[in-house]
């Protein structure tokens, strides 16, 4: 069992990952509303080796010694990577003995301010950062950052990080009503968009409970409104999770051992990943799948979101 590695999991955009989880439980530089982890009981813009570069190798090694076929090695996982002090030679030492597997680097972006950090991770194939406000107010809103982030320095970071990296490019900006979904606002991030020069602008919604109670999510006639509005190249609507099913990576042992879990008892995301021994960004690819396709359904209580069985 892997403590610093997960997966592979299916993902429609980068096919079959392997993840790697560069910080703990949830060290972030944000703690956004709509996050399916969790709250961040480390809200923080502190670099430093939260893990041991030594013990990701490690573990890297062994996982890799079967030569199991993956698309990608990503750096994703339970908190915000870039926090992580030694991304860079994490980064280095993939692709120096991983030659032929691609390298992604989800992040909420807001440490690209730093000139250290994106030198560090200039080598990686694609970098998948967010940006879900133009605004101060909108920025404290839904994405609730550490106190030291102002979202002018965030964007400009963005626009710094475009014209020193040659890879791709992928932005998420992440959509939910009554939040970031006014037609000022979205202007604004239309605006900062056309600065970034990103290869690709992914629109995406809620499809999982967040971590405040009421968040609506947009629908897709909605996004597509959007995209519609603001009339630039390359802008796609993520694919539901539902979709994931789709997915030749999709894996129907794990999701029939949650499910299998779940008949017994209802059981928050953070049970499952003991009970079951699987990370809980892997676990969240299948519970937005089984809850899409009515098999589960979920309940918020004092001890966070529940998953049950649907009754047929």
């Amino acid at each position: 069992m892997y403590k610093y590695l997960f997966g592979p999991v299916p993902s429609r955009r980068l096919g079959m990952s392997l993840g790697i989880d560069l910080v703990p439980k949830k060290v972030c530089a944000l703690n956004c509303v709509y996050c399916e982890v969790g709250e961040t009981t480390k809200l923080t813009t502190d670099r430093m080796e939260y893990i041991k570069y030594d013990k990701i190798i490690s573990e890297l090694q062994q996982f890799m010694s079967s030569r199991p076929k993956i698309d990608y090695i990503t750096f994703s996982g339970s908190g915000e990577p870039t926090l992580n002090s030694r991304i860079g030679e994490v980064l280095a030492y993939v692709k120096q003995n991983y030659p032929d597997v691609k390298t992604a680097i989800l992040t909420c972006g807001a440490l690209l301010s730093s000139p250290q950090l994106r030198t560090e991770i200039l080598e990686a194939d694609v970098i998948l950062p967010s940006l879900d406000a133009a605004t101060q107010a909108i920025f404290n809103k839904i994405n609730r950052p550490n106190p030291n982030l102002s979202i002018d320095t965030y964007i400009k970071g963005l626009i710094d990080f475009r014209k020193e990296y040659k890879g791709q490019i992928w932005l998420e900006v992440f959509l939910l009503k009554g939040y970031n979904d006014t037609p000022e606002e979205l202007g604004l991030i239309k605006e900062a968009i056309l600065k970034i020069e990103p290869d690709i602008v992914q629109l995406n919604t809620l499809d999982r409970p967040g971590t405040v109670e009421g968040l609506i999510a947009m629908t897709k006639n909605e996004l597509q409104k959007i995209k519609d509005y603001w009339d630039i190249s390359d802008v796609e609507i993520i694919a539901s999770a539902a979709q994931r099913t789709d997915i030749d990576s999709y894996n129907t042992d794990i999701e029939g051992r949650i499910l299998a879990t779940i008949a017994r008892r209802p059981c928050t995301l953070d049970d499952l990943n003991q009970i079951l021994g699987i990370h809980v960004n892997e676990i969240n690819k299948y519970l937005g799948a089984l809850e899409l396709n009515k098999k589960i359904k979920s309940t918020t209580l004092k001890r966070g979101v529940f998953y049950e069985l649907i009754d047929k």
